[in-house]
């Protein structure tokens, strides 16, 4: 659910509150894991070269006989993920509604875009496991005025995987992370007359981990204020934070992501909840 203009969203964002997108294009937006939400406004930014600013596969028809150790593995005994397994709006602090879900095949399990963009531009595969089954949501304010892009609460991404990527998906993560500790990224922009190519330094770690299911992690993202590259000047686009919860229950994992104003207390609490609901379609089951 994530485009490639993540900087131009961002800034965007900054300088006007639009409605929100007609369903279709918000079902599509979904389908690709966005992450965070497209606003319309007048500045243009034009990336160039690596450049982001951020700111029921279908079990056998019959199981084969074991012949040897190490015979592909088949699809899981439970498929497609029960819109029960997810968090509901009660779980949340303040009041929320389902405003979208979404099941899906065969989809990378995408905790956060622009680290598989960072891994990319170095040469490298972004690595995500491939899901047998998931399904995704996001939960809005319950509000009776028409939706805005700040009344997102809550996006979850909840994916089944084989076992073996199940087992080794932290491990795997902290490699995952590891390339990107650091990382710079430059784009042109043209903003209020002012051209030039600015720069981004992106931060990426995991600052806890073990604390729901049988598995977890918190991944934090941070970055700097973006600056022309030649002269050093500010843009004047307040640099952004955010904060990614990753939980397994057996075969499933979640990831979870709260609106802006959003705490890690917070998320931590709803991923312990998460676990919980899991367990309800979990292989093997809690």
């Amino acid at each position: 659910m994530r485009d490639d203009l993540t900087f131009v969203e961002r800034v965007h964002r900054d300088l006007r509150d639009v409605r929100w997108p007609e369903p279709q294009e918000i079902r599509a937006r979904a389908r690709r894991r966005s992450r965070r939400t497209a606003v319309a406004a007048t500045v243009v930014l034009t990336l160039a070269g690596v450049s982001a600013f951020v700111v029921t596969g279908n079990r056998g028809e019959s199981a084969p006989p074991p012949v040897a150790a190490s015979a592909a593995p088949t699809a899981p005994a439970r498929g497609e993920i029960a819109l029960e397994s997810l968090l509901q709006p009660a779980d949340l602090a303040q009041p929320a509604r389902m405003q979208l879900s979404e099941s899906g095949l065969t989809e990378p399990v995408l905790v956060e875009h622009m680290l598989g963009r960072c891994r990319e531009s170095q040469g490298m595969a972004a690595g995500w496991p491939t899901s047998h089954w998931s399904r995704s949501q996001t939960l809005l304010r319950d509000r009776p005025v028409d939706r805005n892009p700040r009344d997102v609460l809550l996006r979850q991404d909840v994916y089944r995987v084989a076992p073996e990527a199940a087992a080794s998906f932290f491990a795997d993560l902290d490699r995952l992370v590891a390339p990107c500790a650091e990382w710079r990224s430059f784009a042109r922009y043209d903003l209020e007359g002012a051209t030039g190519t600015a720069e981004v330094t992106h931060r990426w770690a995991v600052v806890q981990r073990g604390f729901a299911g049988d598995g977890a992690a918190l991944l934090r993202y941070s970055e700097s204020e973006p600056r022309d590259r030649e002269t050093g000047r500010a843009l004047g686009v307040e640099p952004a934070s955010t904060s990614t919860a990753v939980v397994r229950v057996g075969d499933l994992i979640s990831v979870l992501s709260l609106a802006e104003d959003g705490t890690e207390p917070e998320l931590r609490r709803l991923a312990e909840l998460a676990a919980r609901r899991m367990c309800v379609a979990a292989n093997p089951p809690c």
